[in-house]
């Protein structure tokens, strides 16, 4: 007893083994109490005793799983976590100790590791050895089947090891179905690298060991359920590596036809290959042809339809009669978005279309009318009278826009301690969500006024195991005090951890002069919530007054006089910081019978509510800065100039006397944020909430983050954009300029907010089509956005039905694109979403935003001869701004104008 103890307390892993093969089973069960007593104090331990408590909990370990008699409890010992150190887990020693139990107590262990998610893989080792010193069958967990290919890659286990193993067989066909795929499999692209294992599973099945049908058909099947790019590629690794036979690949049609549909590119491409040799020896049949092309051809890369368009006309030249079955397949391609596939679907349709008959010449004519206006003369040499008699075929440009957003009403905070609780849960555990954290906290400050010892009780319960919740209180403190974390510290008040003198000196804590915008509307979030916390213990509030009447964050100002009414009533007594909030939040038009009312409640808070109200704009210095005309200045005299400074210093006194310090930096003027704030990437999704009213104050601040997605790649900083687009507000330059960095962002998630806000804005009629589209220019000029990237959000943009809207914006960025030398590369994409916009929104010659000027310079383009995109857009979009006239060719397009 004394000896083992000892050795654990110690560290030494060898003596503990030493100690346990001269104990009886009686000894070893009457040690595990002691094991418990220094696995419980090593729990407390400073993290500079790491290396000390690391040799205890291999010592531990060993010293468990020799003591314990039952499978399941010794399996939960060598599992745990907390007995894990920083090093390899010393599984020899493990198995060494337990080698005296018989084989179905081994077995159990083993399958019962294997079982455990989060550290089978790590345990593989020893569950392996466990496995042979049993005789049991192989477990196959995913975790397990990823740590064994981890422990026996033949560069570990030399190249003659692996053949040998007996659970290979087993474990090799359950590497494909995995998820996600074994690292090992993986890790390592280079055919020639020891660790490569694509290749090393092509030498177990070139050997026998395991079986080459299973092998192609795990890998195949593996792709066609699709994963990470990594993986596919992995996967394709193998496949090239086995070297399929024709008589493999030719079995396996439905498989690549799937896989060119709806897999990852790579995937596809490698399929339509596969199909392409199928194809030539002849075992493709026309059903299956149709079937596999109708999915590739839905597809947006244009290398694979194109390439899938080749195929079937290789095919149609082979064998006309198939013509009746591909040709209305090949028609779903007229849809498609690149000009060229589907002028070349047109050409091929119109290559083999007198081979089919009435019926199906009638259905390619139907189908004609998805080419658009660019293709019509070429739709009516080939099907004639089917196209114009089929009367509207091009019907009149009528532009849809989305309906404008109705802003919606939040719902009544939740009024019960288990709703409160649940809802505050989901939140901490959750991302931020504006509306519900606003009616939760709320719904915090309702409950505690009734029913705070009830709450608290509650809150214990559901919030064991947060790290605030044990350890000295002075610590909590402290970690509070810099930072509030959302709503866990008003339920960290609640509980008694925080002191009310740390939130009180918190939530009266201003901005430190020169930090930027980004600091003052993140401190305002805090400090509301710290105020809140602080009111929570000392002076609870029957409720909160600046709790959003709509999701946007606005407040009705009826609402606001109603809740300062009912204070009064309750004799409550208002949060400085909440007030004004709601002041920030309340809206101003139509709101001559609230200010009225809020001047006879007889209160203080009444009388600024209606001072606030009768003001006809923002009466914040910092937001009138943000919004005024940016040459404003330069046309001010000196005497202006003086008076200016001198009602700027009276309104910074005034906002001294009225607002509280937390929020007294929007009495300051507040520039753009510079790129050495280090809070410019993204933001808080709480931030639009502060000033609801603002919006354009907002742009200017978030701009920088917006910006980044395009020009330094970041992800997920445009989700502003679409909540200005629906704030309300002035909108002026600065969210303009934000939608233009937005559309040329590097992701595709980032580039549909901004698509979404473009949108909103043009449905509430509040879009500069023509300062966004300058803005896009400029962007461009500085390299700071990619051309393709805009056009792509041009693109998603029209296909909602917006091409009037979109080509007012590229006709306002095209003539100083087209100026820039020398031309950007993706230029030529741009003049595609413009013609393809002019084509289907038709607009008059004369009222054609940029395009008579761009005349000249696409007429230049167009002569110049070539292949590029842009030399063969250019004369579709001359012919397009001169639609309606007779004259198409590019020598005659410039007397449309």
């Amino acid at each position: 007893m004394t000896g083992l103890a000892a050795a654990v307390g110690e560290g030494r892993v060898r003596d503990v083994r030493g100690h346990l093969a001269t104990m009886t089973s009686e000894e070893r069960k009457a040690a595990l109490p002691v094991l418990k007593e220094i696995r419980a104090e090593i729990r407390g331990w400073d993290w500079d005793r790491w290396r000390e408590r690391g040799a205890v909990q291999d010592a531990l370990l060993v010293a468990g799983a020799g003591c314990l008699s039952g499978a399941a409890a010794a399996a939960a010992w060598i599992g745990a976590r907390d007995l894990r150190s920083a090093t390899v887990v010393p599984y020899g020693v493990v198995a060494s100790v337990l080698a005296d139990r018989d084989s179905a107590w081994l077995a159990d262990v083993a399958h019962r590791l294997a079982a455990r998610a989060s550290t089978a893989r790590e345990d593989a080792a020893l569950i392996h050895e466990l496995v042979e010193m049993s005789g049991c069958e192989t477990p196959t967990t995913d975790e397990y089947v990823d740590g064994w290919a981890l422990s026996v890659t033949p560069a570990r286990v030399g190249p003659e090891a692996l053949p040998k193993d007996r659970h290979a067989p087993v474990l090799v066909p359950r590497v494909f179905e995995a998820t996600p795929l074994p690292s090992a499999l993986t890790t390592y692209d280079d055919p020639d690298h020891p660790l490569h294992w694509p290749s090393t599973l092509a030498r177990l099945a070139e050997e026998g060991v395991v079986d080459r049908a299973a092998l192609v058909d795990g890998c195949v099947l593996r792709l066609l359920r699709g994963g990470r790019p990594g993986e596919m590629r992995s996967l394709l690794h193998v496949l090239g590596a086995l070297r399929l036979t024709p008589a493999e690949e030719s079995a396996r049609v439905a498989d690549w036809s799937g896989m060119a549909a709806d897999g990852l590119s790579t995937v596809a491409a490698h399929a339509q290959q596969v199909l392409g040799r199928v194809a030539a020896r002849g075992e493709l049949s026309t059903r299956a042809l149709a079937e596999a092309s109708a999915g590739v051809l839905f597809r947006t890369e244009k290398k694979l339809v194109r390439a899938q368009l080749a195929l079937l006309g290789r095919e149609l030249r082979r064998d006309a009669a198939a013509a009746p079955e591909l040709l209305p397949v090949i028609a779903e391609a007229f849809r498609h978005e690149d000009t060229d596939v589907r002028a070349r679907a047109l050409k091929l349709v119109a290559r083999y279309v007198p081979a089919v008959d009435d019926d199906v010449r009638e259905e390619l004519a139907a189908s004609a009318v998805l080419l658009g206006p660019a293709h019509r003369a070429e739709t009516e040499a080939v099907f004639g009278a089917l196209v114009d008699g089929g009367g509207a075929v091009y019907e009149e440009y009528e532009e849809s826009l989305p309906p404008v957003p109705s802003p919606r009403r939040l719902d009544p905070a939740p009024a019960s301690v288990a709703e409160v609780v649940e809802q505050l849960l989901v939140l901490v555990r959750g991302e931020e969500d504006v509306v519900a954290f606003e009616r939760v906290l709320d719904g915090v400050v309702r409950v505690a006024y009734r029913e705070r010892e009830a709450l608290a009780e509650a809150l214990r319960a559901a919030m064991t195991g947060r790290w605030w919740t044990a350890g000295e209180a002075e610590w909590a403190d402290e970690s509070f005090s810099q930072r509030t974390r959302g709503l866990e510290v008003v339920a960290a008040a609640l509980m008694g951890r925080l002191s009310a003198r740390m939130l009180d000196r918190a939530r009266s804590r201003p901005v430190r002069p020169g930090l930027c915008a980004h600091a003052g509307l993140a401190h305002a979030v805090d400090s509301r919530l710290w105020e809140a916390a602080c009111f929570l213990i000392t002076r609870p509030l029957p409720f909160l007054l600046a709790t959003p009447t709509w999701h946007t964050g606005a407040l009705d100002a009826e609402v606001l006089v109603d809740r300062l009414r009912e204070y009064g009533r309750l004799g409550a007594q208002p949060a400085p910081v909440d007030f004004t909030q709601a002041l920030l939040r309340v809206r101003r038009d139509g709101a001559e019978a609230a200010a009225k009312a809020a001047a006879g409640l007889g209160t203080p808070e009444g009388d600024r509510l209606a001072a606030w109200l009768a003001e006809p704009e923002s009466a914040v210095p910092a937001l009138r800065a943000a919004t005024a005309d940016d040459d404003g200045g330069a046309q001010a005299t000196a005497g202006a100039g003086l008076g200016r400074r001198i009602v700027e210093t009276r309104e910074r006194l005034a906002f001294k006397r009225e607002f509280p310090r937390p929020l007294q930096w929007l009495g300051h003027a507040q520039d753009a944020p510079s790129q050495r704030c280090y809070h410019w990437e993204g933001g808080s999704r709480y931030w639009p909430a502060v000033l609801p009213q603002d919006r354009e104050a907002l742009a200017m601040w978030l701009l920088p983050g917006v910006t980044a997605t395009a020009r330094d790649d970041a992800r997920g900083d445009a989700w502003c954009l679409p909540v200005l687009a629906e704030a309300e507000g002035r909108p002026g330059p600065y969210l303009q300029r934000a939608l233009a960095a937005g559309l040329g962002a590097r992701y595709g998630e980032d580039r549909l907010a901004a698509v979404d806000a473009l949108l909103v804005l043009a449905a509430r009629r509040q879009l500069d089509t023509e300062l966004v589209g300058r803005e896009v220019a400029e962007l461009v000029r500085h390299g700071t956005v990619k051309p393709n990237r805009s056009a792509d959000a041009a693109r998603t943009a029209a296909a909602t039905g917006a091409y009037g809207t979109v080509w007012a914006l590229l006709s306002a960025a095209l003539p100083a694109l087209s100026a820039l030398r020398p031309a950007p590369r993706a230029l030529g994409e741009i003049l595609e979403v413009a013609a393809d916009c002019v084509e289907r929104c038709r607009p008059a010659p004369a009222s054609g935003g940029g395009g008579s000027g761009l005349v000249p310079w696409l007429t230049e383009q167009a002569v110049r001869g070539g292949s590029s995109r842009l030399v063969v857009q250019a004369p579709r979009l001359l012919a397009a701004l001169c639609q309606g006239t007779e004259q198409r060719t590019p020598e005659t397009a410039k007397t449309c104008f």
